[in-house]
């Protein structure tokens, strides 16, 4: 009986870590999504994305304390906040692409991958002058009653996470390859010179593919503020850089390898921080969850550089 006890505290153990990573790692996903979009049609690595994440969460948070005396529904409030972080984003970050990666498109690519990184410090700095540097409580919104999943635990927060994530990856992939956008992008990836020929303006496609990506990093980063309750400056650096390891993981340039990456990375980091003071003999706790995740790049970069699934050379976007 001690024994079957035991091995069901496991199982239970086993699966609220499962779903943990699933949630988590559909967070990683959509910020992949904007790493591996981008690089997909310049070659560029915006380090800056991850900021954008943060700035999405911010501009969130005002929305919803501003309106919290309003009478309004936790749901009414969440969506009018949503649109008003991927609006914002948006705007940025199609003005970070015009102004900061646009002048260096045929630079060297150390110049706009140090830009990228400038750029990501600079956010930072005025997000932090801006909202100030302490951490801001995220309102509770929704009903947080937990929901029994075979002896594991998961709120509404974490199922509108995995729904809406899914449909969203569904909704972009309908999007690259089933409209005359996703024609242009896979086209300007492709050779951007030839699809200039063909009428197709590369400028405004890598600017719409900014725009998209920011609009995941934005509903990412409102869902990262729902799910953890709390928002600071520099919340979106250690998301971006993960979510730069996931689309590495699945394969950069790669629109499923940047789900498959991000989802993996999820699990891997969720199930690392369950087992790791077991592994370790009590040394190490689950503080020391991050170390799976660069554990991951390094075993990638070495082992196998073009990712799990590939990077796209001529369909990449």
């Amino acid at each position: 009986m001690a024994g079957f006890l035991h091995d069901s505290g496991l199982v239970d153990t086993f699966i609220q870590q499962l779903i943990n990573g699933l949630v988590l790692g559909s967070m990683y996903a959509l910020v992949a999504l904007g790493y591996t979009m981008v690089y997909g049609i310049i070659n560029l690595i915006n380090f800056a994305h991850g900021e954008v994440l943060m700035v999405g969460a911010l501009v969130s948070w005002t929305v919803v304390t501003g309106l919290e005396h309003a009478g309004l529904p936790g749901w009414a409030l969440l969506l009018l906040s949503l649109v008003a972080a991927m609006l914002v984003c948006m705007v940025l970050n199609m003005l970070i692409e015009k102004l900061a990666y646009r002048p260096l498109r045929n630079a060297p690519r150390l110049a706009p991958l140090i830009t990228a990184m400038g750029m990501s410090l600079l956010l930072q700095t005025l997000a932090m002058i801006i909202w100030k540097p302490d951490y801001k409580p995220y309102p509770i919104l929704l009903p947080d009653e937990p929901y029994d999943v075979m002896g594991a635990s998961i709120n509404l927060v974490q199922i509108l996470i995995l729904v809406v994530t899914a449909l969203t990856l569904a909704g972009l992939m309908a999007l690259i390859h089933g409209t005359k956008l996703g024609r242009a992008m896979r086209a300007t990836a492709e050779n951007p010179r030839v699809t200039q020929l063909m009428g197709v303006q590369p400028d405004k496609v890598i600017s719409a593919t900014f725009a998209i990506g920011a609009a995941l990093a934005a509903l990412a980063g409102v869902m990262w503020a729902a799910n953890y309750g709390s928002v600071q400056h520099t919340m979106g650096f250690l998301p971006g850089l993960k979510a730069f390891t996931a689309a590495v993981f699945g394969g950069i340039g790669n629109l499923g390898g940047a789900m498959v990456g991000g989802i993996l990375l999820g699990i891997i980091e969720a199930m690392g921080a369950g087992y790791i003071g077991d592994i370790t003999g009590g040394v190490l706790g689950s503080n020391y969850q991050d170390i799976f995740a660069f554990a991951v790049l390094i075993l990638v970069l070495t082992l196998r550089p073009q990712g799990l699934l590939g990077e796209r050379v001529a369909d990449r976007a």
